[in-house]
């Protein structure tokens, strides 16, 4: 059963206590809200201002899991926040460990901040869970995509226009990457995991994961500097840099270019093309 008085008291309470700059959004010069405004909230959980203000005074439909596991991505929950908000919901909390999708509140924070950086936070299967704004205006919107194709391990041997993105000589090392990184973590979480389930998918697809997946590599990292082809700006030599939260097996990855350089005046055009594109 919902615990509606519970439930509004806790999302009331917890947006009071964040600030925008916690949440990545500009405080503003006459702000007289001690915390986040409803408005606000709704917007980084995705839904209308009227669906969440109902939730805060007790009224409403019974929130579904998804709608819930969205408050507690926006209000910048941690696990325990979460599996909270989903009793007091009425709904069993999700599983945690590797396939779970809740973001944890510091690396958010962190995302958040690099609002003039490519970044994203993908899971271990390399499904981008959140992307920075110019890390949208660099690869697309990656979180788009639903299904096997979320992973960019599979749309690299099922979707010719994922190779587009990236110049055609890294091409081999990029195919042996990924077949290698899929092994690994399907080794990992055993036969009845998702990443078992994909490798399975690709086997019956492509004959080029076949030809490499029969090669039994793993442990091939990737290159710390990435190549990509832009269609708007060029070619991009970019510097990627890794944060792992362990207990999420989520990544956080920022591009970087060097000061001065062609692609470092290339990535100050396309902040200036996605910013356009945004509005």
């Amino acid at each position: 059963m919902i615990d509606r008085t519970g439930l509004a008291e806790f999302l009331r309470r917890r947006r009071e206590s964040l600030q925008p700059e916690d949440v990545g959004l500009p405080r503003g010069r006459r702000r007289r809200t001690s915390g986040l405004r409803r408005e606000e909230v709704a917007a980084l959980c995705h839904m209308s201002t009227d669906y969440y203000a109902r939730l805060e005074r007790e009224r409403g439909p019974q929130p579904s899991e998804q709608m819930i596991a969205s408050i507690a991505q926006g209000l910048h929950l941690s696990l325990d926040e979460r599996d909270h908000l989903f009793l007091l919901a009425g709904q069993a909390p999700p599983r945690r460990g590797a396939d779970s999708e809740h973001i944890s509140p510091g690396l958010l924070r962190i995302l958040d901040r690099l609002h003039d950086t490519p970044a994203e936070i993908v899971t271990e299967l390399g499904e981008t869970l959140r992307q920075t704004p110019l890390g949208v205006a660099l690869t697309g919107d990656l979180t788009a995509y639903s299904g096997p194709a979320r992973s960019i391990g599979y749309r690299w041997f099922t979707d010719p226009a994922t190779r587009q993105l990236y110049a055609p000589e890294d091409h081999p090392f990029l195919t042996r990457m990924f077949a290698s990184g899929l092994r690994g973590v399907a080794t990992l979480r055993g036969p009845g995991s998702r990443a078992a389930h994909y490798a399975e998918l690709l086997l019956a697809q492509s004959e080029e994961f076949r030809r490499v997946w029969n090669d039994h590599e793993v442990g091939i990292r990737p290159n710390d500097v990435k190549n990509f082809v832009h269609p708007e700006v060029g070619a991009l030599e970019l510097t990627c840099q890794t944060l792992l939260d362990p207990n999420q097996s989520h990544l956080l990855i920022v591009y970087t270019a060097v000061p001065g350089s062609a692609s470092y005046e290339k990535l100050q055009l396309l902040s200036v093309i996605g910013a356009q594109a945004l509005r």
